[in-house]
């Protein structure tokens, strides 16, 4: 799929994508550089996209260890099974709220998210936090890009530790928060 069929796609699902573009790559950069993904053997990604994010983790992380990206738009994950063909690399056309029935009891070391939790119903957001907060593994983190600061006050509901930055560098500016 081509970019311009991607922002097409972008566009016409943004209740579901909640960004007007997709992220910079300063922003992916800064996200990344919040883990240590050298030492990850199990990596979730939560709204895969265009897979820039995707694209990120990939050339950061250990050969050995495995990445499940869950996108719930179809012509995104086509394009991303094209896009990301290695074997530790499964995309997931279905909610992050399902994240444990592909876990097998493992836990995560990372959960990199782009959700827009301002639009996501209250309840498939619980689902997903909880959940999440569930499959980290002791010394994880959830790491979430955002755009509005209002945000760390519903992740401080899921975990113990919320520390939160900023990047001027992407359309709109964002947060990264990092959560554990």
């Amino acid at each position: 799929m081509s970019k311009s069929n991607l922002l097409i796609e972008l566009y016409s699902n943004l209740s579901t994508t909640g960004a007007v573009t997709f992220s910079s790559k300063s922003l992916v950069n800064k996200m990344i550089s919040r883990s240590d993904l050298s030492q990850a053997q199990l990596i979730i990604e939560m709204g895969g996209g265009d897979g820039s994010i995707t694209q990120g983790i990939i050339e950061q992380m250990n050969p050995t260890a495995r990445l499940l990206v869950f996108e719930i738009n179809a012509p995104f994950c086509e394009a991303m099974k094209k896009q990301f063909p290695q074997k530790n690399v499964e995309i997931i056309n279905d909610s992050a709220g399902n994240l444990d029935k592909y876990l097998n009891g493992e836990k995560v070391d990372y959960i990199f998210s782009s959700l827009p939790f301002s639009l996501i119903p209250k309840d498939a957001t619980d689902e997903i936090l909880r959940k999440s907060n569930l499959a980290l593994s002791q010394s994880g983190a959830f790491i979430q890009i955002c755009y509005s600061y209002l945000l760390k006050k519903l992740f401080k509901k899921y975990f113990k530790e919320v520390d939160a930055s900023f990047t001027l560098k992407n359309l709109p500016p964002a947060f990264v928060m990092v959560c554990k």
